[in-house]
């Protein structure tokens, strides 16, 4: 029998986390659910045993804590090699200017730019949420509904942070956990909200979701300020040519200048349009790496605040 072998199931997770040492915080997370879930579930399965005994079992049905370790590292190694989107060949080994352009043929940077349009309405909706469940929790305080209503809350909030990172990892692939954090043994009423008000976490998923409405602002009117540009001078040698053509939509699409310099369907000159138009594609490559690279700094913050620590 092996003397390391846990004898509860807080020793089992302490021993799983140890295993999982250096791991993505996300990922143990996952880990540590589904261990606990699945020992708990053994525990109230056989009543007519001690916590020991179904430990020693689960040993050798679910894993010890090195295998279960390792069997999620490996599986984390597969499931990173097929979601992953590598760039085209020839976009990652051309010229500084090829990997630039190469913004285009990124998948990434589309679902980047997504988020970003998408971020004003989600941080509307989270912001009412917190705002408004905070407020009637203060208020129910001191009725028999405030613990209730209070414990209703966070599980909404929870979800919501749930439910938000695995919209980030599905735009930027970066990981994020697929597993709430397990709620424990059952406890009473008092226990929950004492441990709810002592979790880091309650407090930080909240600023997260409260945070997001200031930040969509700013990521929508980026992204609407960068594609509106950037298309509409892109498309300047076809509006010009269409507006020498009496096309009717065109002259309602307006124009825009620069430097004195109109580029819109109104200019006599097409090389002007044509300048347009270049100006246009290299502002619509730079919103596309802007918006990459914003959202992927936005994934890491959301993870430092909605993840629990790896620690």
């Amino acid at each position: 029998m092996n003397t390391n072998a846990p004898r509860t199931i807080e020793e089992y997770l302490r021993q799983l986390r140890e295993a999982l040492a250096g791991q993505d915080p996300a990922l143990i997370q996952d880990a540590l659910y589904d261990a606990e879930e699945h020992i708990r579930s053994e525990v109230r399965a056989h009543p007519d045993k001690s916590e020991g005994d179904v430990l020693e079992l689960i040993a050798s049905t679910y894993g010890a804590p090195e295998e279960v370790a390792a069997a999620y590292r490996d599986t984390e190694v597969k499931v990173k090699a097929a979601l992953a989107t590598p760039a085209p060949s020839s976009v990652a080994q051309g010229s500084a200017l090829r990997r630039f352009f190469g913004i285009f043929q990124d998948p990434r940077a589309y679902t980047s730019l997504f988020y970003m349009l998408l971020a004003l309405v989600t941080g509307i909706i989270y912001f009412t949420i917190v705002v408004t469940g905070l407020s009637l929790s203060a208020g129910f305080a001191i009725l028999i509904i405030g613990i209730p209503f209070f414990l209703a809350f966070i599980g909404v909030v929870r979800v919501l942070s749930l439910g938000e990172g695995r919209l980030l990892e599905a735009m930027t692939g970066e990981r994020m956990p697929r597993r709430p954090v397990h709620p424990g043994p059952p406890a009473g009423w008092g226990t929950r909200i004492l441990d709810m008000l002592k979790d880091p976490r309650t407090w930080t998923t909240q600023l997260y979701l409260l945070l997001m409405l200031p930040l969509g602002v700013v990521y929508f009117v980026v992204a609407i300020v960068g594609l509106s540009v950037g298309l509409r001078l892109a498309l300047a040698p076809l509006l010009v040519i269409g507006s020498n053509l009496g096309w009717p939509f065109v002259d309602t699409l307006g124009s825009i200048e620069i430097n004195d310099v109109d580029f819109g369907p109104q200019a006599e000159s097409l090389p002007a349009a044509l300048i347009g138009m270049a100006l246009g594609v290299l502002i619509l490559a730079l919103t596309l790496h802007l918006a990459r690279s914003v959202v992927r700094g936005h994934a890491r913050m959301a993870k430092s605040l909605l993840v629990m620590s790896g620690s």
